[in-house]
């Protein structure tokens, strides 16, 4: 059976990060036109690339302008050859992060603002991130609350996302928490196999994690669009992808369900799911890895609720008041 068309290019070919050289001017990527079309299309990673090249190497060129300096100098400075340099600025070097990185240096210049989408000479956002980076602690707490009293009551709406690791009981609370409130109940993963056609296990195997990634993305734009009031639960990864979870942060009041890693376990294997342990004894280390490496991004979620050593029914009577004192959710 030939696996449905997803907004990714095929898993035989799957979405490449690497840096390439732009097309020649005229010339049309041989990837097949992923709207259904017949023609051939640019690709828009090779797009998004070229784009980036040239924005590079035209703030390279003027920052060197800028400072006086000829090519000659600032390959001596940075220790890249000027054959090199010149490619740079002529939007053709496929440059590594470790040379770009010395030819920012060289130039006094911070090498995220060489790569930025912003424009270093006429962004306030890139001032105003400047400005509080320098500013004492208790002004960047203010600026957060003013910036976040602002726009929360609009960009949160009555929308709740539960966080956390498998088997803290999101899913478990999310339903029940759901119908105390009388609001909707909807899980990530869910909606991702509903609008994909394909369970989540077959989805990683075709595409990989990226490709389950862009799914995720696009379940949580989908939420955000069709519900002002819901509570959501989202896969314990969901925090390994910035942008996601950035979103996530910003548009859904947010609570970290956590447990101990043995009771995720327990929870996990309750529910008839093996895979934690199956032929693999070193399972309960690797959980509590992955745990240690997310707490601080879990953390980052706006209320916690350590459901250790709770029944489901202590958890959910928990779990309401403290979204009830918060006002994240109003019973209907």
């Amino acid at each position: 059976m030939t696996p449905p068309k997803l907004p990714f290019p095929n898993p035989a070919k799957p979405p490449t990060v690497a840096c390439r050289m732009a097309p020649r001017p005229g010339q049309m990527s041989d990837t097949s036109n992923i709207t259904g079309g017949d023609g051939p299309t640019e690709d828009p990673d090779t797009v998004r690339v070229a784009a980036l090249q040239k924005r590079v190497g035209d703030r390279v060129r003027h920052l060197r302008e800028l400072r006086g300096l000829p090519r000659r100098a600032l390959s001596e400075r940075s220790g890249v050859s000027p054959r090199y340099l010149a490619q740079l600025e002529a939007g053709e070097g496929n440059i590594s992060i470790g040379l770009l990185k010395r030819v920012a240096v060289a130039l006094d210049h911070k090498i995220e603002w060489l790569v930025s989408e912003e424009d270093t000479w006429t962004s306030d956002a890139l001032r105003v991130a400047d400005l509080f980076r320098q500013a004492p602690e208790a002004v960047r707490q203010q600026c957060l609350d003013i910036l976040t009293t602002a726009s929360v009551a609009d960009s949160r709406a009555s929308r709740l996302a539960l966080v956390g690791l498998r088997g803290a009981g999101k899913s478990t609370l999310g339903a029940l928490l759901g119908q105390a409130f009388a609001v909707p109940f909807v899980e990530l993963n869910r909606d991702i196999e509903s609008h994909s056609g394909m369970t989540v296990t077959d989805i990683l195997a075709l595409y990989g994690q990226e490709g389950y990634r862009r799914l995720e993305a696009l379940a949580l734009d989908r939420v955000i669009a069709s519900h002002d009031t819901v509570v959501l639960a989202v896969a314990g990864g969901i925090v390994a992808e910035p942008e996601t979870y950035k979103t996530l942060l910003a548009r859904f009041h947010t609570v970290w369900i956590k447990a101990d890693p043995q009771e995720h376990m327990d929870r996990v294997r309750a529910q008839g799911d093996t895979r934690p342990m199956a032929g693999n004894p070193e399972a309960m280390a690797q959980l509590r890895s992955i745990l240690k490496s997310r707490e601080a991004l879990y953390e980052q979620a706006h209320v916690h609720l350590d459901t250790a050593g709770r029944r489901p029914d202590q958890s959910l009577s928990d779990l309401a008041a403290l979204v009830r004192n918060s006002r994240f959710l109003q019973p209907q």
